[in-house]
């Protein structure tokens, strides 16, 4: 669609209890809702719709960027300012309790036509051939978008350095103090680059974690429902894995074992859940740990991204000698680069880097270099405030459609919807037909009992208008469903 700049037709009430930004907003949203702004229009600029309201342009300016992590907006500063794609819908109804209550409100499709215009169809050949999807499932990032030339000069810097005869097992210096800087800046952890090891990312700190600290038959503590790949390099270290039961919040600590040599745990955004541990279950985690002298895992791989949350300490910060903070660019940056962190105390960091040797395992060194780079001119974090803006509106997208469904939503890159079991294999396979790729059921991240069944959603690695395209989709195969199960208990 042809973008063309629009006349903004608003007026403001400068007498009203209701803040001027608050007024701006709620105007601009009834305009999109209604059709007035159709989608691809362009905006005045904030200094000439600050100057046609007679207002200040910081009211604009705050506005704007509040419509634009909410979805509605599009655009990059100095390009113009422009109406998203927008594909309105009505939410899924809520639920009392455990199970489904009321009737399932006409969703994307099924009843009352969207009131923000038509959904964009879905690309040719995606139906029933699995060609061009739409990819919702949870683990990857967004990496079509980059600042190039940031790219290009890291990596020419890094090229510009000789190869080395020999790696350094801890990591090159330079990026273990970079990384040092930028925990303390983003995760408030006090430490040095002589307590941080370079790693090839999350699986490879974890295992090495695990050849260091578990022998045959020692008992391994995982999340339940938690990450498979924890559990995988636990048992091929030869431990006896233990299933640690979450609920909304994180690991339940109450009941934890007192024999547990390693505990694995995502406080900051369960995996898959996506609860955050409150501050005094973190406390009462840390006492457990203390008193059976087993260490904690945290694996931090998606902390960078919150929404509307303050962050929470991470456990490292609170308690160093128990807790192993593992990080990784994975989600941050790109899988590719195959560059993470590993945190932890003197004596345990030793223990771990002559492992790593005896394993001959090592970091490529012009990948360090090149996010060295990256880090040190400030590239990682310009693009890390980008991503979470650009995050933000895709998770306000499913949020907006699926409504109450929706949990884990405060953080990370996924939410979880949870569904009834029966509903669940052929929601999936009718999504794949209609070319929305979605995460298997979730009793693939149960070791034990499997207790819980919905859908892990991932928003990272699709469009603002893929995101609003696949949900829409969910959402219509939803609904009936529900209606049909709603007394089913979940």
């Amino acid at each position: 669609m042809p973008r063309t700049y629009v006349d903004l037709p608003v007026s403001l009430d400068r007498g009203a209890p209701v803040a001027l930004t608050v007024q701006l907003g709620d105007r601009l949203r009834t305009a999109m809702r209604d059709g007035t702004l159709k989608s691809g229009e362009r905006l005045p600029s904030t200094r000439a719709l600050a100057r046609q309201l007679s207002i200040s342009r910081t009211v604009v300016t705050e506005a704007y960027q509040q419509l634009y992590a909410e979805g509605w907006l599009d655009g990059r500063h100095g390009s113009g300012t422009y109406v998203a794609d927008l594909v309105i819908h009505a939410p899924v109804t809520a639920r009392s309790g455990s199970a489904v209550s009321g009737s399932v409100p006409a969703l994307a499709g099924g009843g009352s036509a969207p009131s923000g215009g038509p959904a964009v169809p879905l690309p040719a050949g995606a139906r029933g051939r699995g060609e061009r999807v739409i990819d919702l499932r949870p683990g990857h990032p967004w990496v079509r978008d980059y600042d190039q030339a940031a790219w290009r000069r890291a990596w020419r810097k890094a090229a510009d350095l000789p190869p080395g005869d020999r790696s350094d097992p801890y990591g090159v210096p330079r990026l273990r103090e970079a990384l040092a800087e930028h925990l303390r800046r983003t995760r408030a952890i006090a430490v040095g680059p002589e307590d941080i090891m370079v790693t090839r990312g999350t699986g490879n700190g974890l295992d090495l974690v695990a050849a260091t600290l578990l022998s045959a038959g020692d008992r391994a503590g995982v999340e339940d429902p938690g990450y498979r790949v924890a559990r995988n390099v636990f048992a091929a270290r030869g431990a006896e894995i233990v299933p640690c039961p979450v609920d909304e919040d994180g690991v339940v600590v109450d009941g934890l074992p007192d024999d547990l040599r390693v505990l694995y745990t995502t406080p900051a955004h369960q995996y898959p859940l996506g609860g955050r541990l409150p501050i005094s279950r973190r406390e009462r985690l840390l006492d457990w740990a203390r008193r059976t002298g087993a260490i904690i895992v945290e694996d931090d791989y998606d902390a960078e991204f919150r929404y509307d949350v303050a962050p929470l300490p991470a456990l490292h910060g609170l308690d160093p000698d128990r807790v192993v903070l593992l990080g990784t660019l994975s989600k941050s940056l790109a899988p590719d680069i195959g560059v993470g962190w590993l945190v932890a105390a003197p004596d345990l960091l030793t223990a771990i880097v002559a492992t790593r040797q005896d394993l001959s395992d090592r970091t490529s060194g012009p990948a360090q270099q090149a996010v060295a780079v990256m880090m040190e001119r400030g590239d990682l974090d310009r693009h890390l405030r980008r991503m979470r803006l650009e995050y933000a509106r895709r998770r306000a997208a499913v949020v907006d459609v699926l409504g109450p469904l929706v949990t884990g939503d405060t953080a990370g890159l996924h939410v979880m919807v949870e569904l009834p079991g029966e509903i669940i294999l052929s929601l999936l396979e009718e999504a794949r037909e209609r070319g929305v790729l979605l995460d298997s059921t979730l009793a693939r991240h149960h070791h034990g009992e499997v207790r819980r069944h919905g859908l892990v959603i991932g928003y990272g690695s699709a469009s603002l208008a893929e995101v609003r395209q696949g949900v829409a989709v969910v959402a219509e195969l939803i609904g009936p469903r529900l209606a049909d199960e709603s007394r089913v208990a979940f």
